[in-house]
């Protein structure tokens, strides 16, 4: 029986990184006189990218985006958040215990995140994060993202293994439909930046801390 591939989510899964998201994104729309966001509001932008994130935010504002703006708030928001990084982003209460656990269990670990490359390697790396994973793609790793779920078979495809071997940890619907869409078990955390009821997403299963994230669940979650 092959070893189980485990896939985490970046953003509300892995690191809490709302902080310098919403720091970030309030520098990028300053110049253009957006009232800034907070934390609090910071599920209704996230999940897509930072593309999407800014529309968001003018859409929330009712205030109109032409490329011209979208662009330079773009430009804005990446210097910001990569040159600050880590920032104030850590990972979550037992998260490093538990890629040491699952990596002691001969399980392989890969990261799935609709997050941009440029922006994922440097703050998995600052962290100390990235050598735990054999599988890194992000949102520009392929012409698709979660929730498409080819973006979880095409990360399952990197690491050489099969979908019926894999579950995927996430925060958010982007995370569990892309995992349903493809026919791969799922566990929900509760404790990320979810769209909506972490209860109403349809996971296999759903943990509040990493200490439950051990490897007789994902063997139970897998139907072992």
């Amino acid at each position: 029986m092959s070893s189980p591939l485990v896939i985490f989510d970046l953003d509300g899964t892995l690191v809490d990184t709302a902080p310098d998201l919403i720091e970030s994104l309030n520098h990028a729309i300053a110049p253009e006189e957006l009232p800034p966001f907070d934390i609090s509001q910071l599920h209704q932008l996230v999940g897509k990218g930072v593309k999407v994130m800014i529309e968001r935010a003018f859409a929330l504002r009712d205030v109109p985006l032409d490329d011209e703006t979208f662009e330079a708030c773009f430009d804005r928001f990446t210097t910001h958040y990569r040159d600050g990084m880590p920032g104030k982003s850590r990972p979550y209460p037992g998260t490093r215990a538990a890629l040491e656990r699952l990596k002691g269990e001969g399980f392989t670990l890969a990261v799935c995140t609709n997050k941009r490359m440029p922006l994922t390697m440097p703050l998995l790396t600052s962290l100390e994060l990235a050598d735990y994973f054999e599988v890194i793609t992000g949102g520009d790793s392929f012409e698709y993202r979660k929730p498409d779920p080819r973006h979880v078979l095409s990360t399952i495809e990197r690491a050489g293994m099969r979908p019926q071997n894999a579950v995927l940890v996430g925060d958010s619907s982007n995370d569990i439909d892309a995992a349903r869409g493809a026919d791969v078990a799922c566990v929900a955390v509760t404790f990320g930046y979810a769209d909506r009821p972490v209860e109403t997403l349809g996971a296999n299963r759903m943990i509040g801390h990493f200490d439950e994230l051990t490897a007789a669940l994902v063997e139970e979650v897998l139907g072992r």
